[in-house]
């Protein structure tokens, strides 16, 4: 995390890997590849054919040889009158019934392959016969019928599963016209960023605004998997855009195919893809998204299969071969990668009712609580071959996050049963609070990160999630601790707001210091970017929604106003390379978290309370909305899976 190329996205991310043209075979080569496949197809069935005549057809020796081991086998007697003479109870039955049954038996074997050999050469000749656009048109009329029984195959009926009661997922029209109007301008942001990518970059991962083309990065592999598709449809639903919402699901149901030769990112798959399609099933009840779900889930399990069960960082999506960043310490697996995947697997068997994916999740946890912790904390490396911790750096920004974020939703999502992941949340917040969270000379609170034995007084964009989720875990905190937690994460959103309001363009830095005289501010020109990320914005709203503090959302639109101003060009929407420059550069990449998360927590900072509320509906890492498992549901309480 050292350089510019390896530093996170929404959460860790690495450089795009692009494949030539030189990877796709020349059309007229492969089709007199096909044609000498189908003479050779004939050539070896007319050949089998003959050595079965060969082989199988009856031989009178075969046959005696077969005769005399049967003729003097005692079989037990049922019925005297069937030839058969009465030794004892049992009956020895004669040969000369046999072999005429034999023989009539070779006979009709030599009729049946004498026919399918005549068969077999008119079906030939018939073959031989035909144009090269006739053979080339049969040929992909065979493909065709093994791509669609393989997705038969795959689109098996899951059982069904009553869905929860889901409230909330229309509306939230606020009453007062000026917070309307705000609420219809991040509507119409949303619109501009998907119609330009549904333009210019349709079914690609990503969206290139300036140079009107797609984009992606090497997290999706080498696949164009739609992920701005998947990952804004459940925007699109709670804003009332249900055309584009239909698009996308047409997509999806035609286009979405996981069976291709590339290496993914098992976090950002799982938070993206899974996260994304079930939060549209649930919002719409379209079951493809289900499917879709389920069939990606069973991609990433290969993951697994490491000698402690801590997944790989990676897997290929056909071969289930899995390995780890390169960068990453030792060959380590990453806290908030594999710590990061609760949410959607226990969602999955509770839809599924296969375990499967809860022990997973649940296998991971129980190893972690068995290791010790160096002062409390969690190192962000864990070796997956040893199951032994890397480099001792601590971090709650990137490479660390969303672990703690999980340990609370999970709680929130069992609908506060799950006590074992609050006692793991509340331990972990009190270490981090001891050894990390600090205060500057200026009076700012701030979170650093802990590496090789001391605090380094640095605070990245990532770690601003953290007020919303001290704001969101303060209710049910030990020693009643509820107002303590609550003015924690006012004091971090007021910190992270300080990181924008100090820029040119008012919008946040990478990271930011606070060293001597320095404070809220970054240092670094490779720490000076904004990559349209949703963090900040997240903590205004989850600070919205428990203290309705006008401040959050008057906040929330200086940050819509300047994206609107200074990342929006005429082809959707871009990154800026420096926020102290008055003239910034673009990066030219229109992220896909921010259709999923920015311009969803703009939208609901400036919508009602009822609409997605919190007693009923979890949001995941990438802002996708999971309903509270209630005990109350009949499946739920029935379901061996989750309970």
């Amino acid at each position: 995390m050292t350089t510019p190329a390896l530093l996170p996205l929404s959460g860790r991310r690495l450089p795009p890997l692009n494949l030539g043209a030189s990877a796709f075979p020349h059309h007229r080569a492969t089709l007199r590849l096909s044609e000498k496949f189908i003479l050779l197809l004939i050539l070896s069935a007319f050949i089998t054919l003959c050595f079965g005549a060969f082989f199988f057809l009856p031989d009178s020796s075969k046959h005696k040889r077969f005769d005399l081991g049967l003729e003097d086998v005692l079989i037990p007697h049922v019925d005297t009158s069937k030839g058969g003479k009465n030794l004892g109870g049992f009956l020895i039955h004669g040969q000369g019934h046999d072999e005429h049954r034999h023989r009539e038996e070779e006979e009709r074997l030599r009729n049946k392959i004498r026919a399918d050999h005549e068969k077999a050469l008119e079906e030939a000749k018939e073959k031989l016969k035909k144009s090269r656009d006739e053979i080339q048109a049969e040929i992909q009329t065979e493909k065709n019928k093994v791509v669609q029984e393989l997705k038969k195959k795959d689109s098996k009926p899951l059982p069904p599963v009553p869905l929860p009661n889901l409230i909330g997922i229309n509306s939230g029209e606020p009453a007062d016209p000026d917070i309307r109007e705000k609420r219809n301008k991040v509507k119409e942001m949303m619109e501009h960023a998907w119609d330009n990518y549904r333009q210019y970059g349709w079914g690609h991962n990503e969206l290139k605004p300036i140079a009107r083309k797609g984009h992606s990065t090497n997290i999706f592999g080498n696949s164009q998997m739609g992920a701005t598709i998947v990952d804004a449809l459940d925007t699109l639903y709670i804003m009332g855009l249900h055309d584009e919402f239909r698009e996308g699901q047409e997509w999806i149901d035609k286009n979405l195919d996981f069976s291709v030769n590339s290496e993914v990112s098992v976090f950002e798959v799982n938070i993206r893809f899974i996260g994304g399609l079930l939060a549209a099933y649930y919002l719409s009840g379209q079951e493809v998204f289900k499917i879709k779900a389920v069939q990606l889930a069973g991609k990433l399990l290969p993951a697994f299969n490491t000698p402690t069960g801590i997944p790989w960082a990676m897997v290929n999506l056909k071969s289930g071969v899995g390995r780890n960043w390169g960068w990453a310490s030792a060959g380590s697996s990453i806290l908030a990668e594999f710590g990061t995947l609760h949410m959607e697997f226990v969602h999955l068997s509770y839809l599924t009712g296969d375990p499967v994916y809860y022990n997973k999740v649940m296998h991971i946890r129980k190893l972690l609580q068995k290791m010790d912790r160096p002062n409390g904390l969690y190192p962000n490396y864990l070796n997956p071959r040893t199951g032994r911790w890397g480099q001792h750096h601590t971090s709650v920004g990137g490479l660390g996050d969303s672990f703690y974020e999980y340990l609370l939703k999970a709680w929130l999502m069992s609908d506060k049963t799950d006590t074992e992941a609050r006692k793991m949340y509340d331990d972990a917040i009190e270490a981090i609070e001891k050894h990390l969270v600090r205060k500057s000379n200026g009076g700012l609170t701030f979170i650093g990160e802990w590496k090789n034995g001391h605090l380094e007084r640095k605070m990245g964009h990532l770690t601003c999630f953290a007020g919303g989720m001290f704001a969101l875990g303060a209710d049910g905190s030990r020693d009643d601790k509820a107002g303590h937690y609550l003015q924690l994460g006012a004091e971090i959103a007021h910190t992270c707001h300080e990181s924008y309001d100090r820029t040119t363009l008012k919008l946040g830095p990478e990271a930011f210091k606070f060293d001597g005289g320095v404070e809220a501010v970054a240092v670094r020109q490779n720490e000076k970017y904004y990559i349209l990320r949703p963090e900040v914005i997240e903590t205004y709203w989850y600070m919205w929604r428990f203290t309705h503090d006008p401040k959050y959302r008057q906040w929330g639109w200086e940050a819509t106003q300047a994206i609107d101003k200074y990342c929006r060009v005429s082809g959707g929407f871009s990154g800026v390379k420096d926020v102290y420059s008055s003239s910034p550069t673009y990066d030219d990449v229109q992220q896909s978290f921010f259709l999923a998360e920015t311009l969803k927590y703009l939208y609901l900072l400036f919508s009602n309370d009822d609409l997605l509320p919190l007693d009923n509906w979890v949001f995941n890492t990438e802002a996708h909305p999971l309903p509270v498992l209630h005990l109350a549901n009949t499946t739920l309480s029935g379901n061996p899976a989750y309970r």
